[in-house]
Formats: structure tokens, C-alpha cells, sequence
């Protein structure tokens, strides 16, 4: 399980984190209970409502069909539609899968014409993941895609590898019943953002090879562990607490960072949740992330010297993933003490030097996964949704709406002439 370790000599937040935690033990209760007014948002807080067997059965042998006669699959999606696909899949995807192309996040014609040129001479599928159809990036693209899977394919053939996920009811549905195209449900109660462990998120993870049965066993094992642990010992909700008593003390960022790149697409994923949830009524910490050990000759002069307005929370994988030993290849050039060592043990101690110099001048959290791993994954996922939503229901925020995302929506769709 994730665990939660403490590293604060700058404000000994760690000592007065029990008191905080009693006197808010009200919110955990009342998210654990169930809150009747977010009801319509909750969809995703019991795993097995949209990640069954018999959904992963059906999930599952869709990807099959696509493995065994695809060269590559185009996930059409933008934010909350594909950042937990992503962040899964660049990490842990096999050497055996289709190419998965991500399209439908930009609206750069540099990048889609990236996109349209990675699919050529391929046997491709694509799926057009929209909630609820408007949004123009993976609306667009869908559009050109489409034509191009006629023009190769032909209408018939065309359907066949067209698969669209949105809501009952929407345009998007009414679209594939028309033209044949296979339809996946986007979960009505499940907001982009928190729609990982559905057939948003799951359909392109099982393209790519990833086991999602485990990583959906990961999800559900931590539901159950924080669903009944008692606030001291809730590690979702000391989380949530240390986030929120540090930006009452003056910090208003967070830096998710870990010296495992792997991670690089998950930061992603992470900040769209924190951001899109917490960001309202001029409130909120604003997340940010650092990829070391690359950064650390970058923002980590910041961290170190600059204005201290954040604190760190470091992801750390307790498993080394790999590994590889430095040998002497006769050459004077000053880095023999590093002969013999592997680059895991090196790795490790420039994390342990990092959090050691940086608690010295704000307060620093690590959690730690066991490895990383389908499992673990699903572990992190549910984890941070609890937390994020503990977290804005403490910072007095609706942790389900996006009213700002709408603003320049609208002048955008006036530039462009939507009616």
C-alpha cells in the first residue's frame, strides 16, 4: 500500500498534523457516508460500479480485437480523456502492442499533421472519447480522422474500426447508431478528470497490453483500505490535511517530482485533477511538477533559494526498475569513485540528498509504492481522487464543477462563428 512519510524541519507541520487531523475527522465521515448532493458526480468512488468483471470482460476482448488487427489506435481525447491512459500506458506499455498515436489534444496544424502522418500505411482503429461531445480539440480531429478512414477504408470496413466512448443520449451516440459505429459508454456520473478506471481510460490501457485487471484490483484494494481506516490513520486524509494546513500557513504551491521518469505522463494526470478541482472561488494550491534528477539543475535552485511559496511531494518507487552497473573503461576522468556502483544505488542517493537539503528549507512529503506496476497504478489512481476530493471539500470548494473552463470557451466559439 502507499505510505506517507513526513520530512519538515522548516515548520514542524508534522507535529500539529494529528490535532488538524481531529478536528476535521466531520469530512472524511461525511465523504465515507456518501453526500447525497454529489451523488450524480460519484460514479467513480465505488470501483466495481464501472469496472465489473463482466465491463473488463467486454473491455478486454475489444482490445483483443484490436490487437490482432491493428498496427496502431488513436486515442481521440484531451484532458481527463486521456491523461490516465497516457500516463499508464508510456510507462508501462509492451513491446508487442499497437502504436497508440494521441490525437485530439492539440489544435496545432503542426501536431496534426504529426498525427495524420503516423497513420499512414497503417491498419489503425481509432476511439473518440468525449463526454459530452462539444469540446473542439478531440471534435476536430475525430473530423479529420473520420475522413481519412473512409477515404482508406471504406464506410463499411470504415465503422468497423471506428469506436466513439460518450454519454447516452449525446450527439456522439447518435452519431455512431446512425453510421454503425461501435459505442462505449462515458460513465454520466463520472467526470473527465476522474474517469480513469472506466472505459475511458480502460480501453486504450488494454490496447496497449497493460493487465488491467490488476491494475483495477489495485483501485479496488486501496478503496477498501481507505474506505475504513479511521482519520489518523487515513493516509489519503493526512494527505489531503498537510495540503490544506500548509497552504493556511502561506505555501500556495504543491511539486509533485520523483527522480523516476516514467512518471513524466502521470504528472499530467495529476495536475489536471488537482487543478480543475480545487481552482475555484480564487482558492486552491497551485500543482506543479519536477522530473528529476534532469530538474534539479533547474527548479532545483528555486526550491533551494528562491521564494518559499511551495512544498514538495515526492513519489517514490521502493523497487529499483532496472538495472545497470558503471564500469571503469580505463579512461582518467575524475568518476572512479562511481566504479562498481549500480546506477540504482546512485539514483537513490541522489533522491535521499535532495529531500535531505530540501526539508531544510520547506516542508517535504514522500509517498512510496512498492513498484511500479499495473497494481500500483491503480493503487495511485484511487488514492489521489480520494484525497482530491477530501482536499476541496476542506478547501470549501465544489470538487466536481469547472465553471472557469467555460469562459474562454465561449469567446473562442464566437471567434470561430458557432452559433
Amino acid at each position: 500500500m502507499i505510505t506517507l512519510d513526513i520530512k519538515d524541519t522548516k515548520t514542524g507541520g508534522g507535529e500539529r498534523l494529528d490535532s488538524y487531523i481531529k478536528a476535521r475527522e466531520n469530512v472524511l465521515s461525511q465523504v465515507v457516508s456518501g453526500e447525497e448532493k454529489y451523488k450524480d458526480f460519484l460514479g467513480w468512488f465505488h470501483t466495481s460500479q464501472w469496472a465489473g468483471e463482466d465491463t473488463l470482460d467486454r473491455i478486454q476482448a475489444l482490445a483483443d480485437q484490436i490487437r490482432a488487427d491493428g498496427d496502431a489506435f488513436v486515442l481521440i481525447g484531451v484532458g481527463g480523456s486521456n491523461n490516465a491512459a497516457r500516463s499508464v500506458i508510456e510507462a508501462l506499455k509492451t513491446e508487442d502492442s499497437p502504436q497508440i498515436i494521441y490525437g485530439g489534444n492539440t489544435l496545432s496544424p503542426a501536431a496534426l499533421g504529426q498525427m495524420m502522418d503516423k497513420v499512414q500505411g497503417k491498419r489503425i482503429y481509432i476511439d473518440c472519447i468525449a463526454k459530452n461531445f462539444e469540446t473542439l480539440e478531440p471534435g476536430s480531429s475525430f473530423r479529420i480522422l473520420r475522413k481519412y478512414m473512409y477515404d482508406t477504408y471504406g464506410s463499411q470496413e470504415a465503422a468497423r474500426r471506428i469506436i466513439a466512448t460518450g454519454t447516452r443520449g449525446s450527439l456522439l451516440e447518435q452519431i455512431c447508431r446512425e453510421h454503425g459505429y461501435t459505442f462505449l459508454d462515458f460513465p454520466e456520473d463520472v467526470g473527465g478528470r476522474f474517469s480513469a478506471l472506466t472505459n475511458v481510460g480502460l480501453l486504450p490501457m488494454a490496447v496497449a497490453g497493460i493487465d488491467i485487471r490488476r491494475l483495477v484490483k489495485g483501485a479496488a484494494d486501496m478503496e477498501r483500505e481507505l474506505l475504513q481506516a479511521p482519520a489518523i490513520k487515513n493516509t489519503a486524509f493526512r494527505y489531503a490535511c498537510l495540503r490544506n494546513m500548509y497552504l493556511e500557513q502561506g505555501y500556495t504551491l504543491e511539486m509533485l517530482a520523483s527522480f523516476e521518469p516514467a512518471f513524466r505522463w502521470f504528472y499530467k494526470w495529476w495536475v489536471q485533477l488537482f487543478a480543475e478541482t480545487e481552482g475555484k472561488d480564487g482558492k486552491g494550491l497551485f500543482p506543479v511538477t519536477g522530473e528529476y534528477s534532469e530538474e534539479l539543475h533547474a527548479v532545483g535552485q528555486f526550491v533551494q533559494d528562491g521564494t518559499p511559496l511551495m512544498f514538495e511531494t515526492f513519489l517514490n518507487v521502493r523497487e529499483a526498475t532496472g538495472s545497470l552497473i558503471v564500469e571503469n573503461d580505463g579512461i582518467k576522468d575524475a568518476f572512479d569513485y562511481l566504479d562498481g556502483m549500480d546506477f540504482q544505488n546512485i539514483n537513490r542517493t541522489a533522491f535521499e540528498a535532495t529531500v535531505k537539503a530540501h526539508c531544510q528549507k520547506l516542508p517535504c512529503l514522500i509517498l512510496t509504492i512498492d513498484t511500479l506496476d499495473e497494481y500500483h497504478f491503480g493503487q495511485m489512481f484511487y488514492f489521489f481522487l480520494f484525497a482530491c476530493y477530501l482536499s476541496a471539500k476542506m478547501l470549501g470548494v465544489n470538487p466536481f464543477d469547472q465553471p472557469g473552463v467555460e469562459a474562454y470557451k465561449n469567446w473562442m466559439f464566437e471567434g470561430l462563428g458557432k452559433c
